[in-house]
C-alpha cells in the first residue's frame, strides 16, 4: 500500500468516527463504488439515465448523485412511484413510460402490489415466475414506450455519463437496443442476478458478455449488480 492510499484510509476512518461518512442509497452500495469511479476519471457531477428507478431514494442508484448536485432522467412505468419520484426529485426529468426495444408504442406492464412494487415488470415470463413463487397476482396495465436512443437524443446534450438499468427481465434487450456507436456512457450499472425468493439465483453472464463486447470492462460486482466502465478510460498492462 502506498503512502497516499494509507493517508486516504486514515481519513475515511476519521470520517466514520466523526459521522462524516457518505451514506449509500443503493441496494448494495453501488452508488459509493460508482462515485469513487467517477472521482477516478475526474467527472464531478455526472449526468444519469436511470431506467427502472422504482423508489426515489431507498435502493436507488442515482439519488446519491442527485444529492451531490447532479441531474438526469428517471424512467418509471409505475404511476404511483412516478408521482413519488417527481415530488422527491423536482430537478430531475421523470418520465412515466417504459423503454421499448422495437417500434411498439405501448406494452403490458405487470404491476405487483405496493409492498412488492420492485417486482413489477414488462416481461410476462418474469411476472409468471414471481406469481408462482410468491403465490401473488399482478395487475396488467398498458404503458407507453419510447426507445432508449430517443430518450437520450431528446433529453441530453450528449450521452449521459451514467446509465443504470433495473427492469426485472428485459435488461439485456434494452442494452442491445442502445446505439453504442453514438451513445457510450462512461459507466453502466445493470442488475445481473436472476430473480429468486429461495436464493436459487443465477448470474446473467449473457448481459456481462454483451457489455464487454461493446468496449467495457467489469469495474465491480456486488452480486446483485455489475458496474461496467469504458476500457479507454483506464490503461491496462
Amino acid at each position: 500500500m502506498n503512502l497516499l492510499r494509507f493517508i486516504g484510509k486514515c481519513r475515511k476512518g476519521l470520517d466514520v468516527v466523526n459521522l462524516k461518512a457518505k451514506p449509500s442509497y443503493s441496494q448494495v452500495g453501488e452508488d459509493l463504488i460508482i462515485n469513487f469511479l467517477f472521482n477516478s476519471i475526474k467527472i464531478q457531477h455526472p449526468t444519469y439515465l436511470e431506467i427502472g428507478s422504482n423508489e426515489p431514494v431507498v435502493g436507488n442508484n442515482t439519488y446519491f448523485f442527485y444529492k451531490q448536485g447532479s441531474k438526469g432522467v428517471c424512467i418509471e412505468p409505475n404511476t404511483n412511484l412516478f408521482e413519488k419520484i417527481k415530488k422527491t426529485r423536482p430537478k430531475d426529468t421523470v418520465l412515466n413510460i417504459g423503454i421499448g426495444i422495437n417500434d411498439i408504442e405501448a406494452a403490458e406492464f405487470f404491476s405487483f402490489p405496493s409492498y412488492l412494487h420492485g417486482w413489477s415488470t414488462f416481461s410476462k415470463e418474469e411476472a409468471l415466475i414471481r406469481e408462482k413463487e410468491a403465490n401473488v397476482k399482478s395487475k396488467v396495465v398498458l404503458i407507453p414506450l419510447r426507445n432508449i436512443n430517443q430518450i437520450i437524443e431528446n433529453h441530453f446534450d450528449r450521452c449521459p455519463n451514467f446509465i443504470s438499468i433495473d427492469v426485472e427481465g428485459l435488461d439485456l434487450e434494452i442494452l442491445e437496443s442502445l446505439d453504442f456507436n453514438r451513445f457510450k456512457p462512461e459507466v453502466i450499472c445493470v442488475e445481473t442476478i436472476s430473480f429468486s425468493i429461495t436464493n436459487k439465483e443465477k448470474k446473467m453472464q449473457d448481459i456481462i458478455n454483451f457489455v464487454h463486447s461493446q468496449g467495457y470492462f467489469t469495474y465491480a460486482d456486488t452480486h446483485v449488480n455489475t458496474i461496467f466502465c469504458k476500457k479507454e478510460l483506464f490503461t491496462f498492462e
